[in-house]
């Protein structure tokens, strides 16, 4: 018999670590010591904690260069990142690294930004939360995934992949355990990218590969 699937929900808690930097340079020496919780917020955060004002950046680090230090190449370059394609935190710290030391060797000058806008780092803690709701049938989620709360889609969904073995999502990890039978549903939730978009447009974007798979009886 197939285990449930048990629905959590979560929070990201922000912590200030006091750290901050007010030029490139300041910026790649915390980047290198920074805890990797940094990381998760800075990349991550924005999704439960959106950036109204910067849709068009979808890490705090791009949005800082670009709207503090003024620096669009190197924000453009920070912001194309997407960090579900390094194996972990630390993969991901090198990648930031090197953007910003290749645009330091660049420069001629270092920019500072003016008091009270340097980039403070902030680091995640996440609080999750048992809704004490499980589920034993696929099919049952076409009623629950559109009233599912944002949280429980950033857990299942995101958080997963710093959780599961093969780095992927929860439903996807839990229909493998009926064999092949859901091969085609996994397929395609695993072909949606939960970076470049909303956690309400995650949310609308599975519901709709649900449907798909299952408006023909499946």
């Amino acid at each position: 018999m197939n285990h449930s699937f048990r629905i959590f929900d979560c929070a990201l808690v922000a912590i200030a670590t006091g750290e901050k930097a007010q030029n490139l340079r300041e910026l790649r020496d915390m980047l290198k010591i920074a805890h990797p919780g940094c990381f998760y917020y800075h990349f991550w955060g924005g999704l439960l904690h959106p950036h109204f004002d910067d849709p068009e950046f979808q890490n705090d680090f791009a949005v800082w260069a670009s709207h503090n230090l003024h620096d669009s190449k190197v924000s453009e370059q920070l912001s194309v990142i997407d960090p579900k394609l390094f194996p972990d935190i630390e993969d991901l710290r090198q990648e930031v690294v090197e953007i910003v030391e290749e645009r330091l060797s660049e420069s001629e000058h270092v920019p500072w930004v003016k008091t009270g806008q340097e980039f403070h780092f902030i680091r995640s803690q996440i609080v999750i939360f048992d809704t004490g709701v499980s589920y034993m049938n696929p099919k049952d989620f076409l009623d629950i995934i559109p009233g599912m709360s944002l949280g429980s889609v950033f857990f299942h969904f995101i958080d997963s992949r710093r959780r599961t073995p093969d780095k992927i999502n929860d439903f996807s990890a839990w229909l493998a355990g009926f064999g092949d039978k859901y091969g085609s549903l996994i397929e395609h939730l695993d072909k949606i990218d939960p970076y470049f978009t909303t956690l309400h447009e995650l949310r609308e974007e599975i519901n709709s590969v649900y449907h798909n798979y299952f408006k023909g009886g499946a």
